[in-house]
């Protein structure tokens, strides 16, 4: 623990960690990836920009560039955690304040809760094409009225809802492992789907060779960038959420060296395989079932019913595979985050235990299929409209550790209101200004993107496709300046 510590600043989830507690090496940082990456939303990832008249390897590209353009910042802030050994919350304290700091936390969290569901969601899909499967279609009904979705499926929901909150029990040491474990079975799993798809369908389909929509004479001829741009915006955004919060996580590794090298394996290059396995599975489904589908757990079901010459323990697996790859990334993107938001919120109420189970909760009443509803709301919205949240709580970040304090900070200070973190109640008034000014540009674009404004804002709408970059550059800015022109202290 930290000598002279405020109690309302410190329990053994935020404390530093200690040495024995390093020891997540290159492998535990790239499986923590793979577990992350391997997912629903992946595989349906490059759907969006195709659906929008993007050919597949232009979709796959913007996949692959928006995922090493979100390394950056994912490397340099997990450089802290491994550095110091503290979580993103207590990492937060130097620049937002002892008590600022629950502002980012807490706004990352909300994005983790909605992911939860999200995921959960698709988790329960999985469960509920097989047993559909099994009892011959009888699970379908009518929706229920107020929730849009059918009794069964509900249940399959909360079934897999229920699954994780054991997991989250067993705590986050639990995860390490789980994750190190799926991580191979995973990319088995993944090549598999790709192999049988493509011996089935005697090779990929025709929307391998379909042109851009975007190229000459095509329908979007000459829209290739006003497209391309808010989609690279979007897949920033994919995972904008743990650039924030990979401290969590960088804190237990051995090295610098751990968890640069391993992020840099598991992330771009995982994303893009799977992004690709999505495209290429998904053409093969017109030759094989006579309709394009998208959806794994919708492909599940056609594999089950006999299509392609798939028996029911090829779909048995499969079902295992999409479940352990929904539970590997939910548990560890989306339950981590805002459990240590709450622990930092009240350490003396909240452990990872209860921060987790209350994350579940609030997920649970996120009505998450009413997000993935259409491509558009999920892409332009959705991931989009967090990122431009988001982005400026990670330029001011890094614009504090790496230029302001040039890698310096004063652990005991970062748990004790009266330290230089203290700034003014436990508030730094620079860092949320800037964090307010910086998202301030992108409102009035969100606001058109979710259909409160109908009528197009044209500049607004502009700054909004680069949601992410505009909040991550302005903020960093901003904070750099109202620093110095304050003069807060700066570490020699």
């Amino acid at each position: 623990m930290v000598p002279n510590a405020d109690p309302t600043l410190i329990n053994a989830d935020l404390a530093p960690t200690t040495a024995e507690q390093r020891h997540w090496t290159v492998v535990n940082m790239a499986s923590l990836w793979v577990g992350m990456v391997v997912c629903v939303p992946t595989y349906m990832l490059a759907a969006g920009l195709i659906d929008q008249g993007m050919s597949w390897w232009q979709a796959v590209a913007t996949v692959m560039f928006g995922n090493v353009i979100v390394l950056v910042p994912m490397v340099l802030n997990g450089i802290p955690g491994t550095a110091y050994g503290v979580p993103f919350p207590v990492l937060a304290r130097a620049a937002f304040g002892t008590r600022g700091a629950h502002v980012p936390s807490l706004l990352r969290a909300l994005v983790g809760c909605g992911w939860f569901g999200i995921q959960t969601w698709l988790g329960g899909q999985s469960i509920y094409q097989l047993g559909n499967i099994a009892v011959g279609g009888a699970l379908t009904s009518d929706p229920l009225p107020w929730l849009d979705i059918n009794p069964a499926q509900l249940a399959c929901f909360l079934l897999f809802w229920v699954i994780q909150v054991v997991i989250i029990h067993k705590g986050l040491e639990t995860i390490r492992v789980f994750e190190t474990l799926a991580a191979p079975f995973l990319i088995v799993a993944g090549l598999a789907l790709l192999g049988w798809a493509w011996s089935s369908a005697g090779g990929f389909g025709p929307m391998m060779e379909r042109p851009s929509a975007f190229d000459p004479g095509g329908p979007k001829e000459g829209q290739f960038w006003a497209m391309f741009f808010p989609s690279l915006t979007a897949m920033v955004g994919f995972w904008a959420t743990l650039s924030l919060n990979i401290p969590d996580f960088t804190r237990y590794a051995r090295s610098q060296r751990d968890q640069l090298l391993g992020q840099a394996i598991g992330l771009p290059t995982t994303m893009t395989l799977f992004a690709f396995i999505g495209v290429a599975v998904t053409s093969t489904t017109p030759t094989l079932f006579g309709e394009t589908i998208w959806d794994p757990n919708v492909l599940l079901g056609r594999m089950a019913e006999g299509g392609g010459g798939a028996g029911l323990l090829t779909v048995a697996v499969s079902l295992f595979a999409l479940s352990i790859a929904t539970l590997s990334t939910n548990i560890a993107a989306n339950v981590v985050s805002p459990a240590n938001a709450l622990i930092n919120a009240d350490p003396a109420r909240f452990d990872f235990r209860t921060g987790g189970f209350v994350t579940a909760g609030i997920g649970l009443c996120m009505f998450p299929w009413k997000i993935l509803s259409s491509t558009g709301g999920y892409i332009f919205t959705w991931l989009i409209g967090y990122s431009a949240l988001l982005g400026p709580i990670g330029g001011i970040l890094i614009a504090d550790y790496f230029l302001w304090r040039r890698g310096v900070l004063d652990v005991p200070d970062l748990y004790r209101h009266d330290g230089r973190y203290g700034y003014r109640g436990g508030y730094n008034p620079v860092a949320l200004g800037a964090l307010a000014l910086a998202v301030a540009p992108n409102v009035p674009g969100f606001l058109h993107a979710a259909g409160a404004i109908t009528t197009p804002l044209g500049v607004w709408d502009t700054i909004y496709t680069y949601a992410w970059f505009v909040g991550f550059g302005l903020a960093g800015a901003l904070y750099l300046v109202g620093m110095w022109a304050t003069g807060q202290e700066r570490p020699r």
